[in-house]
């Protein structure tokens, strides 16, 4: 328990590269994600950790594209989600 925490280095290897990679433009040009990314580094966690959501939040909606079918869209609001 002492010590800092540490990123699981679970799962493919090239795949985590990739997404971590492209987690830094989805901060620069994606709005959900600039939003996650912000908010978590606004209570003061480290911002690789708040890269690291962002990949988890990619691979979500690659998995949510690829399994529907449908295109992405910027603008699509879940119904589970209350505003």
């Amino acid at each position: 328990v002492k010590g800092r925490s540490r990123i699981s280095k679970i799962g493919n290897q090239k795949l985590r590269n990739l997404l971590f990679m492209c987690s830094f433009n989805a901060c620069k040009y994606n709005k959900v994600c600039r939003e996650i990314y912000e908010r978590i580094v606004a209570k003061v966690k480290s911002k690789k950790l708040a890269l690291i959501a962002v990949c988890n939040k990619l691979l979500k909606q690659a998995f949510a594209i690829a399994k529907s079918g449908l295109l992405y869209d910027d603008s699509h609001r879940s119904t589970l989600v209350k505003n």
